[in-house]
């Protein structure tokens, strides 16, 4: 996966914990994080999730103040990566090209955080393989902090929903894309039921 958005510069951090849980009681808690940045996840690899606060997305016409930006924070190169959607989505793309059943095991794994399981919870028991790529650790870890931060800037809306189900809003109405990480998740599935 090419890693666009990447920035070298030091930033100041304070560490925050606050475990996934449903969906709008993690909400309530992101809401109330003060503007700063925060080191949220620990990656097995010396890596670090972060967050900053605020971020200044735009939805719909009108700035979300709770916004925050997603980093992977590399402190031996003092490196920040602003990872996407787009790019985790292409990782896991690649990660089924070369191996779709270890691709099935990391994609449960997302689910299970989609549905409000804190990673660390439960991680160090999958034994999970990379068959390229990102490590999947360090993609799931980042993507609950994605999800919350979706779920922030479309409260109303399909919040993690998006990138999970495959929605985005065109002409004031939703329409799922066939995008989604679940529909990742079936067509391997699927794949898989077909041999």
């Amino acid at each position: 996966m090419a890693k666009h958005n990447i920035y070298r510069h030091t930033i100041d951090l304070e560490k925050l914990t606050i475990k996934n849980r449903e969906r709008g009681e993690f909400v309530k808690e992101l809401e109330e994080i003060p503007y700063r940045g925060y080191e949220v996840e620990d990656i097995s690899d010396g890596r670090k999730i972060l967050i900053v606060k605020p971020g200044g997305k735009q939805s719909f016409g009108r700035i979300r103040k709770e916004d925050f930006f997603v980093f992977i924070y590399n402190p031996a190169e003092n490196t920040l990566w602003q990872i996407t959607h787009k790019q985790i989505y292409e990782d896991l793309h690649s990660k089924a090209e070369k191996d779709p059943e270890e691709t099935i095991k990391i994609l449960e794994a997302f689910e299970r955080v989609y549905n409000g399981e804190e990673p660390d919870d439960f991680l160090d028991q999958l034994d999970l393989k990379n068959p390229c790529g990102e490590l999947p650790e360090a993609l799931i870890k980042a993507y609950k902090w994605i999800w919350g931060q979706e779920d922030v800037n479309y409260p109303n809306g399909k919040g993690r929903a998006m990138s999970w189900e495959g929605w985005k809003k065109e002409n004031n109405k939703w329409i799922r894309t066939g995008e989604g990480l679940k529909n990742l998740l079936g067509s391997l599935k699927k794949d898989e039921t077909d041999i």
